[in-house]
C-alpha cells in the first residue's frame, strides 16, 4: 500500500517548505541555525500539518549524527532505553538525533530519563507537540530547549504546494490532469493552514475524478469543494484551539464587534461545541452587559433555552440573535469588578464579625454588652432606607461598587445620592 501524499511529496529542502516565513525565511533565526549544521535542543510548537515533521526530516538529513525517531503516542520506555544505548555505539560516536513526535504524550518519567543525556550533549532533542509546551513538556527539558512556534500556512502559501501536488500526481500516475484554478484556490483555503489537509485533498480530487475519452483526468472547482467540505475546521475541545476559540468569541462580544462575534460562534456551532458556545454568551451578558442593561441577562437566558431544546442546527439563530443582542449592548462591568474585589478581601481572611442587627434573631448571652437587636427594618422609613451599619467593623467604609457610566447605573446613582446625601453629611432626612 503506498504512502499518503503528503510523505511521498514531502519536501527535501528548506526552499521546498511553504509557510513559516517568520522562522525559515532567509537570515531569519531558525534558518540560520539549520545552515549551520549545529543542532541544538529544540521544541517545535504548532497546529498539525504546517511543516514540523518536515523541518525535523530535513534537519536530520543534513546532520551526521545518528537520527532516531519517536512517537509520544506509541513509544515506551523500552524505546527510549533503545535509544540511550545507541549512543554507545559506533553509528552514534557523533552523537544521536532524537526526533519525538507528540511530545506531550509522554509522561514526566519517560521526560526525564531523557534529561541526562540531553545535558551532556550524547543526544540532541528536537520534539514537537501541537499543545502549549509550557504546560505539557517537563520544565527541565524546558529550560534546555529553544522553542519555536510553527503558525497555520496562509492560503497564498498552499496555493504553490497544492500545485506541485498536482504535478507530482500527473506525473507518477503518467496521466494528464486538467486543474480548474479554482479548484486549486478552494482546496488552499479550505485546509485551514494545514498543507498535510490539502495534500489529502488533492489527492482524493485525483482518486476520485473520472477519466475522459482520452484517459486525462479534470479537476473541478465542485469536486473540490465536495471533497474539502469541513476540512477548514480545526477544533479539538481539549486543545489550546478550543480555549482559543471560546476567549475570541467572549473578547469579540466584549469588544461589541457583531461580525467577529458570530464568525467564532459559528466555528464553535460547525465543530458541534453548543454548549460552550451558550456558556460562553450567559457569562458575557451578566460579565460585561452587567448592569448597564440588566434586562439582557433573562433575555440571554431565554435564548440559550430555546438553542439547548431545538438542538442543532435551528440552535444557531437565537443564539445569532443573543449574541448581536449583547455585542449592540451597552457595557458594564461594575458588579464583576464588585465581586471580584469582595471575593478577594474574603480570601485573605478580612471577613469580621456580622453585625449584632444583621444577625438571626436569637437570645442575647449574659456577656453581651448591648442587649437586643435592634434591627432597623428600612420599609418603616421614607424612602424605604434608614442609615445603619451592614458591613462589619472590619469592613466599616469599605466600597467594593462603583457606580458605571452609563446610563442605567447613572440614573440609580442620582436617585441614591437624593436619597442618602443628607445622611452622609451629616443631616437627617
Amino acid at each position: 500500500m503506498p504512502a499518503p501524499l503528503a510523505d511521498r511529496i514531502r519536501p527535501k529542502t528548506l526552499d521546498d517548505m511553504v509557510g513559516q516565513r517568520h522562522l525559515l525565511a532567509p537570515g531569519m533565526a531558525l534558518r540560520r541555525i539549520v545552515e549551520s549544521g549545529q543542532i541544538p535542543n529544540m521544541v517545535f510548537y504548532g497546529p498539525s500539518g504546517v511543516g514540523k515533521t518536515t523541518l525535523a526530516s530535513i534537519i536530520a538529513r543534513n546532520t551526521k549524527k545518528r537520527l532516531c525517531k519517536l512517537n509520544g503516542t506509541t513509544a515506551s520506555t523500552a524505546d527510549i532505553r533503545d535509544v540511550i544505548a545507541q549512543t554507545n555505539t559506533l553509528d552514534g560516536v557523533n552523537g544521536v538525533l532524537l526526533y519525538l513526535d507528540e511530545i506531550q504524550y509522554f509522561n514526566k518519567k519517560q521526560q526525564q530519563t531523557l534529561l541526562e543525556f540531553i545535558e551532556n550533549g550524547s543526544i540532541t532533542l528536537i520534539a514537537s507537540t501541537t499543545e502549549n509546551p509550557y504546560f505539557y513538556v517537563y520544565g527541565a527539558i524546558l529550560s534546555r530547549s529553544t522553542v519555536f512556534e510553527f503558525k497555520p500556512v496562509t492560503p497564498e502559501d498552499v496555493i504553490p504546494a497544492v500545485k506541485r501536488a498536482f504535478a507530482f500526481c500527473e506525473e507518477e500516475r503518467q496521466q494528464a490532469i486538467e486543474i480548474d484554478e479554482a479548484a486549486v484556490t478552494v482546496i488552499a483555503q479550505a485546509c485551514g493552514g494545514d498543507v498535510r489537509k490539502a495534500m489529502n485533498a488533492v489527492e482524493l480530487c485525483v482518486l476520485s475524478a473520472i477519466p475522459d475519452e482520452d484517459g486525462g483526468l479534470h479537476i473541478t472547482e465542485q469536486q473540490a469543494r465536495e471533497l474539502t467540505q469541513r476540512s477548514a475546521m480545526r477544533y479539538d475541545r481539549e486543545g489550546d484551539e478550543h480555549y482559543d476559540i471560546v476567549s475570541a468569541y467572549q473578547k469579540s462580544m466584549r469588544g461589541s464587534d457583531p461580525d467577529a462575534a458570530v464568525h467564532y460562534l459559528a466555528r464553535l456551532l460547525e465543530a458541534g461545541d453548543l454548549p460552550s458556545a451558550c456558556r460562553r454568551l450567559m457569562v458575557c451578558a451578566c460579565e460585561d452587559v452587567g448592569l448597564a442593561w440588566p434586562q439582557i441577562i433573562p433575555i440571554v437566558k431565554a435564548a440559550v433555552d430555546i438553542a439547548m431544546m431545538v438542538g442543532l442546527p435551528e440552535a444557531r439563530i437565537p443564539l445569532a440573535d443573543a449574541v448581536i443582542l449583547v455585542c449592540n449592548a451597552p457595557k458594564s462591568n461594575s458588579a464583576y469588578n464588585a465581586i471580584n474585589a469582595a471575593m478577594q478581601d474574603v480570601k485573605k481572611g478580612k471577613v469580621g464579625a456580622i453585625p449584632r442587627q444583621l444577625q438571626n434573631m436569637h437570645y442575647d448571652g449574659a456577656d453581651a454588652k448591648v442587649k437586643g437587636q435592634h434591627y432597623l427594618y428600612p420599609h418603616d422609613f421614607p424612602h424605604h432606607w434608614t442609615e445603619q451599619a451592614y458591613l462589619p467593623d472590619l469592613l466599616r467604609d469599605t466600597h467594593y461598587y462603583t457606580f458605571g457610566d452609563n446610563k442605567n447605573e447613572q440614573a440609580f446613582k442620582a436617585y441614591w445620592d437624593k436619597i442618602k446625601q443628607p445622611h452622609t453629611a451629616g443631616g437627617t432626612t
